[in-house]
């Protein structure tokens, strides 16, 4: 269906600058016309235009359904294209620029685009992830309080309590496990990864801690806190915190700033390309400033 749309598209907007974009033909010296599927006025669709709309893991009736929509899409819109055509009003010279901009602009994009990943090195190191944090830390100021920590969602009615909060506190590896065996088999929610930086109020949501009025007050207070409701028993550990505007932690941002390392070797890439290809024209002579 993506090539579909984009067939429509591309009809659309060539069609509104000239008959030669749309590769007209008059009825004289259509080729082939078995091979015809519609026409408005001088403009034809093939069957190898719709050829690639459905394929075989689609039903015959929903295929047939799909064939006729596009190609019902396609009448309306030549129709539509060839009133718009005729108004004096228009002016054909500006679509015509417009088109050669697009054109120009795309192709210029789907070359450089192939280049880029052509060239692309998506390994980021340790050191390079580092030095970027040191050299840009102002730029990593948090947005949201973040933290460390365990959460718990279990039914009041739950076995073992005594001994979920026992591991709930405990640092023992063992008893981290235990935790984690337990809250896969009978917990409504939980999350067990304490070596890793969590949101605050994604990991709350949906639960009475979500109410807190002063979240700063509360994460600076509290090391391990219980809630509960007519159903549920809440239990939350907190092994480290950072609030809203403060530095991020460089574990936080990683990934972030793994994507900002590969976006700026893409711009690197693109500026290269460009300068090569100028340079290139310059050497021979394929281009003239007049004067």
């Amino acid at each position: 269906m993506k090539k579909g749309k984009y067939y429509i598209l591309l009809i659309t907007l060539l069609a509104a600058s000239s008959c030669e974009f749309l590769g007209m033909e008059s009825e004289g010296n259509v080729d082939n016309t078995e091979n015809l599927v519609a026409r408005v006025g001088n403009t034809f669709l093939y069957k190898t235009d719709i050829s690639d709309l459905t394929d075989a893991s689609i039903s015959s009736e929903d295929s047939a359904r799909i064939t006729e929509r596009f190609i019902d899409n396609w009448i309306k819109k030549e129709l539509f294209v060839r009133e718009a055509s005729s108004n004096s009003k228009i002016d054909q010279t500006e679509i015509q620029r417009k088109v050669e901009a697009y054109r120009y602009t795309l192709i210029s994009y789907e070359y450089q685009k192939l280049m880029v990943e052509q060239q692309l090195s998506r390994e980021v190191s340790e050191e390079e992830i580092r030095q970027y944090y040191g050299d840009n830390i102002e730029n990593f100021q948090l947005r949201q309080n973040i933290l460390r920590g365990r959460y718990l969602k279990i039914l009041q009615a739950a076995q073992k309590k005594a001994d979920v909060r026992r591991w709930m506190k405990s640092d023992r590896p063992e008893d981290l496990e235990s935790l984690k065996s337990y809250g896969f088999q009978f917990a409504s929610d939980f999350s067990l990864q304490d070596s890793t930086w969590i949101n605050f109020d994604d990991l709350i949501k949906n639960s009475p801690f979500s109410t807190i009025e002063n979240k700063i007050q509360f994460l600076r207070r509290n090391r391990y806190v219980e809630e509960s409701d007519s159903l549920y028993l809440y239990l939350f550990r907190i092994h480290e915190f950072k609030l809203s505007e403060q530095v991020s932690p460089l574990e936080y941002v990683k990934e972030d700033i793994k994507n900002i390392i590969i976006n700026k070797r893409k711009v690197e890439i693109a500026k290269s390309l460009e300068n090569k290809v100028y340079e290139r024209a310059k050497r021979n002579e394929d281009y003239e400033i007049y004067k």
